[in-house]
């Protein structure tokens, strides 16, 4: 294989690898073990995630998106940010956009660094699950935000073994097949909350997650706890806005909004996965 050109950005401490894909330079179907190589911390680019740029005839662009390990995931709401802001800089898409994903057809604002998107709608609203862990009864709640997000209220977020208590949820029988990412939320006031999150494909707690962090704020406003706009404090100390009108059970045209960072572009050679 030859040099990859890449570039790894990130939004509110979530990184990503991102390839411009147009020429199908990489079979998206069959480099499951390759992204999971590349994403190696220390011995490799290291990140949470990998995006393909590829073309669309329904959008601007289509992304395909793989957490870690290598899974392609529907959706990752901090990483659309960075794909959408990529498209913008090497001229791709125009500032105003739209790209093509699993979970549906996403929109986006790019201005400077800063980049808001439009989520596809929210469905599979749960309350109060309640499973077993260890013989201690755990109370959850249940939303998908173009991925399956857990959502637990905490009194003390920073009080949370996240990578233990995280990856039990996570793997719990009630979320299977597909399992779940888990989110430990914290309310702070009526407009802002704390949220901790163990992501599935990644399997381990992220330093933000963008559709966790507007899983936590639907359901938490759905609950009463907060009014949108509603702002969400990360693990990385970076704050994500979730911007939706609440009617009901019904969310409509939720947008995230965050910052975003070009780190930087290099050349991917054969040791970078071996």
């Amino acid at each position: 294989m030859e040099l990859i050109r890449f570039c790894k950005m990130q939004g509110c401490g979530n990184d990503f690898i991102i390839i411009d894909n147009r020429q199908k330079i990489l079979d998206g179907d069959q480099i499951r073990d390759w992204v999971s190589k590349v994403c190696r911390r220390k011995v490799s680019v290291g990140a949470d995630g990998l995006i393909l740029i590829e073309p669309s005839t329904r959008a601007h662009f289509r992304w395909r998106f793989f957490n870690a390990d290598g899974s392609e995931a529907e959706m990752c709401g901090n990483a659309g940010r960075c794909a959408a802001r990529f498209a913008f800089i090497n001229g791709i898409a125009p500032a105003s956009l739209t790209f093509e994903t699993k979970a549906g057809i996403i929109a986006a604002e790019v201005a400077g660094r800063r980049v808001k998107l439009q989520m596809t709608k929210p469905f599979g609203l749960e309350l109060d699950i309640e499973i077993l862990l260890d013989g201690e009864k755990h109370l959850l709640d249940f939303i998908n935000t173009g991925v399956p997000h857990a959502v637990k209220f905490v009194s003390s977020a920073a009080a949370i073994p996240v990578q233990d208590l995280g990856r039990k949820i996570r793997f719990h029988p009630r979320f299977q097949p597909a399992g779940t990412n888990v989110n430990f939320v914290q309310p702070l006031d009526e407009h802002q909350l704390q949220v901790r999150t163990y992501e599935r494909g990644v399997e381990e707690e992220t330093l933000a997650c963008g559709t966790g962090a507007i899983a936590s704020a639907l359901i938490a406003a759905y609950r009463g706890l907060v009014t949108p706009p509603v702002a969400v404090k990360t693990s990385g100390g970076e704050i994500l806005n979730i911007y939706f009108p609440k009617e009901g059970q019904d969310f409509k045209e939720v947008f995230l909004e965050g910052d975003t960072a070009l780190v930087y572009e290099g050349l991917l050679g054969e040791e970078a996965y071996q």
